[in-house]
């Protein structure tokens, strides 16, 4: 969530201007967070130590939800109460943690209007940035990124969004433009989805399902989640569920050896100094490092390096943000079949192998 407070320590913010019921100016949350950090700072400043973390584990592909329009546009989308927004001077923060995908079927993407959203898909084209999700043709909607990994191995990102999570309605495309829009976990829209990753999908290809679903603050899995879940991963398309929405993370499940992220949790966002959800901590977060088997698609391990937000930046966290993490993970994994154990200052999964 690289908009609003983060984009104007950057060096080139947006116009601080907001149109919230109690915040007219982004910059009243860094004040809010009563941070010493004075703006400008470095395009890397928001990744702090994860950059180096990230550098370590050496991952084959970099894929993160882009929770934020990249523009300058003033077009407010009309009754949306909270948006989110970076310059596209500012986006080159993005190069700074080599991402080479941005999920962003989710419900901020398109919070500046139709000018915003082609906005942003402009600068991460000059970025070099593959985005799946949102886009101004159905094909450019549905179709996934396509990342190589060899002369016949590839990772196929889609990127798809629900209601549950307030991606409105209207913003499914209706031939202006838009975003990958299912309204239900419905049969029906397993088979699309299947019909659709088919189209693309070839024998040696990694999939990852980009889901923004469910509410900001709640632990529970519902049925109809694991439910449209366990079914795709049956239908034999898809590998690893990348599910987010709410900010904080929740349980992790392992389903016939696929992975299933419920919710990852916000790796950065701006909400120090807003209280009300403390009970979830939405300031602790995690990087996720699966390793795949690229034959099959089956999860051969998952390392969790858990993280902190301070002044506006990740930290690798202190061994009290570990061991709430963990506790709390394995309390929601248990019901899922899984665990965490740990191993040095990061996370292993356990679960029941297939």
């Amino acid at each position: 969530m690289f908009g609003r407070a983060i984009d104007q320590l950057l060096p080139f913010p947006c116009d601080p201007k907001l149109e919230e019921t109690y915040v007219k100016d982004a910059r009243m949350y860094l004040e809010l967070a009563e941070s010493q950090v004075q703006p400008p700072v470095a395009f890397r400043y928001p990744w702090g130590e994860a950059l180096q973390k990230i550098d370590e584990m050496c991952p084959d592909v970099r894929i993160i939800n882009l929770e934020t329009s990249i523009t300058n546009s003033e077009d407010f989308w009309p009754g949306k109460e909270v948006t989110y927004r970076m310059s596209p001077e500012n986006a080159q923060a993005l190069r700074e943690a080599k991402i080479d995908c941005v999920c962003l079927a989710n419900n901020h993407v398109l919070d500046f209007g139709y000018k915003g959203l082609e906005e942003t898909l402009e600068t991460l084209k000059k970025l070099g940035i593959q985005y799946a999700g949102a886009g101004f043709t159905l094909d450019e909607v549905q179709k996934p990124a396509f990342l190589p990994l060899g002369e016949e191995t590839r990772v196929l990102i889609f990127s798809v969004g629900f209601p549950s999570s307030g991606v409105p309605k209207i913003w499914g495309f209706h031939g202006l433009g838009g975003v990958f829009f299912l309204k239900d976990y419905s049969e029906s829209n397993v088979q699309f989805l299947r019909t659709k990753i088919n189209q693309y999908k070839t024998e040696r290809d990694t999939v990852i399902l980009s889901i923004h679903w469910g509410s900001n603050w709640d632990y529970t899995v519902y049925p109809d989640e694991q439910g449209f879940a366990h079914r795709l991963i049956d239908e034999g398309v898809v590998d690893i569920i990348f599910g987010h929405s709410s900010h904080h993370a929740k349980g992790i499940e392992v389903y016939r050896d696929k992975l299933i992220l419920y919710g990852c949790g916000d790796l950065i966002n701006d909400y120090e100094g807003i209280g009300g959800h403390d009970y979830f901590r939405g300031n602790v977060g995690a990087l996720y490092f699966p390793t795949i088997d690229s034959e099959n698609g089956r999860l051969l391990s998952l390392r969790i390096t858990p993280t902190y937000i301070k002044d506006f930046k990740i930290n690798l966290a202190g061994s009290q943000e570990r061991k709430w993490l963990q506790e709390t993970l394995n309390r929601e994994g248990h019901k899922l079949g899984t665990k965490l154990v740990m191993e040095g200052k990061d996370f292993l999964l356990q679960w029941k192998k297939s």
